[in-house]
């Protein structure tokens, strides 16, 4: 995951640009749901202590609200992809941060 990608995850949870909200609200929504049956998300992993208290996935250490947020990222175990196509991520890319 790049600089890039966790500034649009963040972006897109606290800023989300108006076309875009229902977009990533659904998106987020059945990632989290997903997320939240792995065994690699922070509340499931077996064994696993943290001092973090947010959700996270244990693989790529990921806050799991921006992540599943951010519409140009993946799993990093494939259990989701990016929902951009190319031309989508091009918008995204010339938008202004805020």
């Amino acid at each position: 995951m790049s600089i890039k990608q966790i500034f649009e995850g963040w972006k897109n949870h606290l800023l989300p640009a108006d076309h875009l909200k229902e977009q990533i609200t659904l998106v987020s929504e059945q990632r989290m749901a997903i997320c939240r049956d792995c065994p690699l998300s922070s509340m499931n992993a077996a064994n696993y202590h943290s001092v973090r208290t947010d959700e996270h996935c244990t693989e790529c250490g990921c806050t799991l609200l921006p992540k599943t947020k951010c519409l140009s990222c993946s799993c990093p175990v494939d259990k989701w992809t990016s929902e951009l196509t190319p031309e989508e991520e091009n918008t995204i890319k010339n938008e202004k941060s805020f």
